[in-house]
This record gives C-alpha cells, sequence and structure tokens, in this order.
C-alpha cells in the first residue's frame, strides 16, 4: 500500500474527504470496494481517492476489445495501451487489480445491439447499453463474488440517501454530469453502487492525481464510443453487419426525390453536411426510413418535434399513476440543458412525453431522461428510449420516424 501521508496536499485531502463523503453507508471498516479501472484519470482517481481513506480496495479492469488501431489510440479506454495504465496505476497505489476479459459480452450486448441500431435507422448510444448490461449488471456481480460491499466508478453523478431512499442525482460538476448515461440504472443496482467523483469538479479530480503522482494526471478523457477507433461509425458497423450500407433514395420532406445516398448508416437525426445536395437552401436530415432506404431531410424547422414515444421505461424515483401526467424536466440529447415536459403512459403501457417548447433533433434510439424540477433539475426520475416523434404542428399521427424495438 502506499504511504498516502506522504502525498498530502490540501487538494488531495479535500477530495479524500468529498470522496467519503459520497460512501454513504460503505465505511472504511465496512470491507472491501471495487472500483472498476477503465485506465483513464476519473477511475483511477477514484481507486486512489478511496485508498488514501483507508478502504480496502480491488481495482477491476474489463477488456472490453482489443481491435487494431484503437489499442494504442489516445482517448480509448477498455483496451491496450489503457488496461497497461490501469495496471500500473493500481501498482502504484498498491492495490490488488484483476483484468476480465468482457469481449464476447461486450460484443453480443453492445457493439451487436449499436449495430443493429443504426441498421435501423436510429442513433444510438452505447455507453448506457455498456453500463446497463456489462458494467452495472455482470461487473456488479463480479464485484459481489469478491466479497465487495460496493462497486465504486469514476462517473460524475451523485448517490444520496433521501427520506424515501436512495435518489440519483447529476454531478456537481454539470459541465461533466454523466446522469444522462446512467439513467437505465435500477434502484437494487443505485444501493450497492457508489460514485465517490460526483461531488468534485474536473480541475479538483486532476489536482488529486497530480498529488498523488499518477501517470494519468493529464491522460485525455476518454471517447464516448470506444469502439470506433476513427470515429467512422460506418466502417463499423459494415465490419459487424455487412450490407448493411444499401443505397437508397433521399428525399425532401414534400415527397421529392432529390438525390441518392450510398446508405442510411451514414446519416443522423439533425445532420447538414455530407448530404451531397445542391438545391440552394440549408438542409438538414429530418428522418431515415430504413424500411425503405430512405433519407429524408428537409429546412430546420422540420426538425422541431414536440411530442414523442418511448419504449423500456425505467423509473428510479416515483414512477407516476397510470394515465396520469407527470410534470418533469427531460433531455433528449446528452449536451442539452433539461427542459420542461409532462410524462405519461397510457393504458396499452406505452409512455409518451410532450415538450413545452419544440426542440430540434429528437431521434429514435437516443436516450429521453427524466428530472425531478423541484430539485433544481438535478434529482434523476428515470427515462427512456426515443422509439418514435412527431413533427410540431403536423398533422394528428405524421411521424418523422418510427424505431423497432430490438
Amino acid at each position: 500500500m502506499a504511504d498516502f501521508g506522504s502525498l498530502s496536499t490540501p487538494a488531495l485531502e479535500t477530495a479524500r474527504d468529498k470522496a467519503t463523503a459520497a460512501m454513504d453507508g460503505a465505511p472504511a471498516a465496512a470491507g472491501r470496494i471495487v472500483v472498476a479501472m477503465s485506465g483513464g484519470v476519473d477511475s483511477t482517481v477514484t481507486a486512489g481517492l478511496l485508498a488514501a481513506a483507508g478502504y480496502d480496495v480491488v481495482g477491476v479492469t474489463l477488456q472490453l476489445y482489443d481491435h487494431g488501431a484503437a489499442v494504442s489510440r489516445k482517448g480509448a479506454c477498455c483496451a491496450g495501451q489503457d488496461i497497461h495504465d490501469a495496471k500500473a496505476a493500481a501498482e502504484q497505489l498498491g492495490i490488488p487489480h484483476y483484468v476480465l476479459n468482457y469481449e464476447r459480452r461486450f460484443q453480443t450486448s453492445v457493439m451487436d445491439r449499436f449495430a443493429d441500431s443504426y441498421a435501423r435507422g436510429e442513433t444510438p448510444i452505447p455507453c448506457v447499453l455498456c453500463n446497463q448490461t456489462v458494467k452495472f449488471t455482470d461487473l456488479l456481480e463480479t464485484a459481489r463474488d469478491l466479497g465487495a460491499s460496493a462497486l465504486a466508478t469514476g462517473h460524475y453523478a451523485q448517490r444520496v440517501r433521501g427520506a424515501g431512499g436512495v435518489e440519483m442525482r447529476r454531478g456537481e460538476d454539470l459541465s461533466r454530469d454523466q446522469s444522462y448515461f446512467l439513467f437505465a440504472t435500477t434502484p437494487e443496482q443505485l444501493e450497492f453502487l457508489r460514485f465517490p467523483l460526483g461531488g468534485l469538479r474536473k480541475s479538483e479530480v486532476r489536482a488529486a492525481a497530480e498529488a498523488l503522482g499518477l501517470a494519468v494526471a493529464d491522460k485525455p478523457d476518454s471517447q464516448d464510443i470506444c469502439f470506433v477507433p476513427t470515429g467512422g461509425y460506418a466502417d463499423v458497423i459494415e465490419k459487424l453487419r455487412p450490407g448493411a450500407g444499401r443505397p437508397g433514395d433521399i428525399l425532401h420532406v414534400d415527397g421529392r426525390k432529390l438525390g441518392r445516398h450510398a446508405g442510411v448508416i451514414h446519416y443522423t437525426i439533425g445532420q447538414r453536411r455530407g448530404l451531397g445536395l445542391a438545391t440552394g437552401e440549408p438542409l438538414f436530415v429530418t428522418a431515415i426510413d430504413a424500411a425503405r432506404d430512405a433519407v429524408i431531410v428537409g429546412p430546420r424547422e422540420a426538425l422541431a418535434v414536440k411530442r414523442f414515444a418511448l419504449r423500456d421505461v425505467n423509473w428510479l424515483w416515483e414512477p407516476p399513476v397510470l394515465g396520469d401526467a407527470r410534470p418533469a424536466n427531460v433531455k433528449v440529447r446528452s449536451t442539452r440543458p433539461p427542459a420542461p415536459a409532462t410524462i405519461r403512459e397510457g393504458n396499452d403501457g406505452a409512455w409518451t412525453v410532450e415538450l413545452e417548447t419544440a426542440e430540434e433533433g429528437v431521434a429514435p434510439g437516443q436516450a429521453c431522461v427524466f428530472y425531478d424540477g423541484a430539485t433544481d433539475d438535478r434529482r434523476v426520475l428515470g427515462g427512456g428510449w426515443i422509439v418514435s416523434a412527431e413533427r410540431a404542428g403536423a398533422g394528428a399521427g405524421e411521424r418523422i420516424a418510427e424505431a423497432v424495438s430490438p
């Protein structure tokens, strides 16, 4: 175990105290804590702060893929160099460290579903699937098998115990908040999880890493989609699903045929660049009809959506009574602020969300996450996957897209 007393600085002590406060119900005397270590600065500092606080820390790194350029690419995670960095950090911190090969599970639960979703014309979020399946299901059980009293991660989200039970809240540093990617966490999983960095700002995490003398102190943050080495989604999808890039028509929302495309996997809702059209007016992708291999484009106002449907809704806090309208603030993209909306479950079990003000680029495959406006948008109520959306001002039932549940 490292001599953390010799490394102590005001910055490290402050970060350690905040991390310890986030370990509600799991004091240092409670036993072992498993930390998910991806090789990045956040998860490494999580392990370091808990070790400095006296916890019996065990680091676990998941090898999720190991494909060519991804092995040494900066900004990747869970492969090659990052596994080496996690090992080196654990050795420096003096904690046990294990590497678990989860490639097959990751392929089935995340990569295959990502490829199928894109081929259906959706805009998927593999990070949510990874948290929902591999990390918070498989890894959580592994942590239990190792005798841990909790699984800690480097996510910027907060877990607090309120009067009604354990709650998830947005991270203190709203510019880094990752609660959007954690909406599918179940209440049972949340009981076992801890987010020691939830009350810290990124600058405090970097300062703690420097105080600990960690080699990853200035390491760049990981990319959202770790298994796409060059950012070329279409290349990965073609490799996983040969033939998914079928050519088809580019259609205007008014029905006109404007050109041809090389496959719907090259397009996302809201895209403007790379359409290859010379129409004299700015056009955006407003819908993707994978069943017809058609890409629908139109003026910016055609992107506005006020009402959309969800599937696989998960509630972390106070689900509404059947048929009742539940006011909440919702995020339809991770980078957008929460916006006022109403959520309702129909008699058929379908969920619908109606925004007070229309938003652009609401895309099937993306997540809609619910926040409680009564707590300054910080408490996470739950969320679901966007299935279809209706263009604002369109006729009843006129949808800009429809996704097929896997």
